[in-house]
């Protein structure tokens, strides 16, 4: 196994290679005197040197540190496009705009189509109240679909603040776009609507959005709010009850004051108030989608923008702060977090974030203490106990998360199927703990509530397999979650493990075969094929399976049993042989388990 240093260093070699072949050819071209200055070698390797710290930095989603890097090497090449576009894209995921904005400047300068370089000098221009250079900036952004759908939308906005409603609403007049973009413009063209007093419009748009997506919670609350505000009280609670009964856990505190809003018939204001706002909410809804679907970097720019023009917009904060913790910046998600103001609905869902973040970076008592001190003001929210109970779980205090549990059980619907997570979450915590008996009963009743749940099928099914019990029902229950689950790595190979430990070697190296293949980095799905692979006699390939698990930090437990099997191989039982050398655990003590989520994070007990 490499160790981390030669995998840096390998690392190094590939950047420098492709960096030396592509980075300085588009660099500007030298000069014969330039290439004879005795001192040119020094400034070249130090744009180099920091170009790959940049780049280093990216990867660990360092933006404030590339940022910096980045900026180093183009004092040295200031004209040089790959670092200009780096540079900026790093100030601008920081929300430097002093240092971004002279960037874009001069992006913009050398390519007029720059789409983020062209938005964030739009956004600069409309806060400035320069309406006519802010729609000039964003009709250059509409280079790709994206850029043109985003485009259209600003333009709107930047017409509804210079006054002119009908331009507003004409910019959003683009019948060629997909059904996905046509959902964005409908519902901004309601929000546009409803500011300028067009009723009408802003209805139809609503009710357009509101048949392509009841689920989505933004535009449930516009809609209600659009309602409500006109007197439609009953239209306005059916739109609400219909996003709650189709939303996934917990009601939405949002919603749920809404809900309570509208059956005190109040009249709530609009949900979008202003240009200023909606052009926030341009960059906000993309943003967010964006970083949802995995583009951490893109979304992060466009939810930069959106704070740009609203710096306090509430959601956009809160979608910085998940995409952060998506990359693992925990300190800077708490930051973000620290910006939204106090005292909205969504407090206590952002304390639990905080705490959740705080367990990441191993200050786990000042999260336990966030937690405690919320279920202590509201003793009948189950969420912080929850996520005591996550964390616990996490840290392996499987007695800690047991109590927690079974609090948050005492204060719930028992029969309502949404609650399986917490039987589960207990349940496996319980056969942590080796009280089989608590932990059956809570995964056979979290079962009952979703029998069509993969993790409970495949956690309660191994368990039984691999304690030679229930084989067939064990099997059974493993192969319906490969079936709803087939590209789980761990769960395929809880199925090849069924068939391992009843004999059926033949069937169980196929499974297992499959199960690398999905996850190849895993030292117990490789130790298992080795196994597997011994038993039908491929002994050269089982030991070349042994010696991958091992280079892969496997658990300290299990090393000297793979070195064993290494020298000894499996005797006739499928134990590695000489166990005087190796000491007696299961190998695949913690398999079955590995699909949950273990991480501590928030939603219900499980994903």
């Amino acid at each position: 196994m490499r160790g981390p240093l030669e995998r840096v260093l390998g690392v190094c070699l590939v950047a420098i290679t492709l960096t030396i072949a592509g980075f300085f050819s588009e660099a500007p071209a030298r000069s014969q005197d330039q290439d004879q200055d005795p001192g040119q070698e020094e400034v070249t390797n130090s744009i180099l040197g920091n170009y790959l710290a940049g780049r280093f930095a990216r990867a660990a989603q360092d933006t404030e540190e590339a940022a910096e890097f980045y900026g180093r090497a183009l004092e040295r090449d200031p004209t040089n496009e790959v670092l200009l576009e780096q540079a900026f894209q790093m100030e601008t995921m920081s929300g430097d705009w002093p240092k971004a904005i002279p960037l874009a400047e001069q992006l913009a300068g050398t390519n007029e189509s720059h789409r983020m370089s062209q938005f964030l000098l739009g956004v600069t221009a409309f806060k400035s109240a320069d309406y006519k250079k802010a729609e000039e900036r964003f009709a250059a952004a509409s280079e790709n679909p994206i850029g043109e759908l985003t485009s259209a939308i600003a333009i709107g906005w930047t017409r509804l603040a210079a006054g002119d409603v009908d331009g507003a609403l004409k910019a959003l007049d683009l019948p060629k776009q997909p059904d996905w973009a046509q959902f964005y413009l409908s519902y901004h063209r309601a929000l546009i609507a409803d500011i300028a007093g067009r009723k009408a419009v802003a209805r139809a748009s609503y009710e357009k959005v509101f048949r392509q997506d009841s689920r989505t919670l933004r535009t449930s609350l516009a809609y209600a709010q659009s309602a409500a505000h006109y007197g439609d009280f009953k239209t306005a609670r059916m739109i609400i009850k219909q996003q709650l009964a189709k939303s996934q856990g917990d009601p939405h505190p949002l919603a749920k004051e809404m809900l309570e809003t509208i059956n005190r018939k109040e009249k709530p204001p609009f949900l979008v108030a202003n240009a200023t706002d909606g052009l926030a909410e341009v960059f906000y809804g993309l943003g967010e989608a964006l970083a949802g679907e995995g583009g951490v970097s893109l979304g992060t720019i466009y939810l930069q923008l959106a704070l740009d023009a609203k710096p306090d917009h509430i959601f956009a904060l809160a979608a910085l702060a998940n995409a952060q913790e998506a990359v693992k910046r925990y300190d800077d998600a708490l930051k973000t977090y620290d910006k939204i103001p106090q005292g909205t609905p969504l407090q206590s869902a952002i304390d639990i974030r905080r705490a959740f973040d705080l367990n990441s970076l191993d200050k786990t008592d000042e999260a336990k203490a966030i937690l405690v001190k919320l279920t202590e003001t509201d003793p009948k929210d189950v969420r912080p106990l929850e996520a005591l109970g996550n964390i616990m779980r996490a840290r392996k205090d499987y007695a800690s998360a047991v109590t927690y549990f079974t609090k948050a059980l005492a204060i719930l619907n028992k029969s309502d199927p949404r609650n399986w997570g917490y039987y589960y979450a207990r349940g496996t915590s319980y056969e942590r703990l080796k009280n089989w008996p608590a932990a059956e009963a809570d995964l056979k009743r979290a079962l009952a509530l979703a029998p069509d749940q993969p993790l409970v099928l495949n956690y309660l099914g191994y368990s039984w397999v691999d304690q030679g019990k229930n084989l067939k029902e064990g099997t059974r229950l493993i192969e319906k979650a490969v079936q709803l689950k087939p590209d789980d790595g761990y769960i395929v190979d809880s199925l090849g493990w069924a068939h391992y430990k009843q004999g059926n070697f033949k069937e169980a190296v196929r499974y297992l075969e499959r199960s690398v293949e999905i996850k190849p980095e895993d030292p117990t799905l490789n130790d298992h094929l080795g196994d597997a692979f011994w038993k039908v006699g491929r002994e050269r390939e089982a030991r070349f399976q042994w010696s991958q698990a091992l280079s892969l930090d496997p658990e300290p437990e299990d090393v000297d049993k793979i070195k064993a099997k290494l020298e000894h191989g499996l005797d006739p039982k499928g134990e590695a042989k000489n166990p005087s050398k190796t000491r007696q655990v299961q190998t695949d003590e913690s398999l079955h388990r590995r699909s949950e989520n273990k991480t501590g994070n928030p939603g219900r007990a499980v994903e």
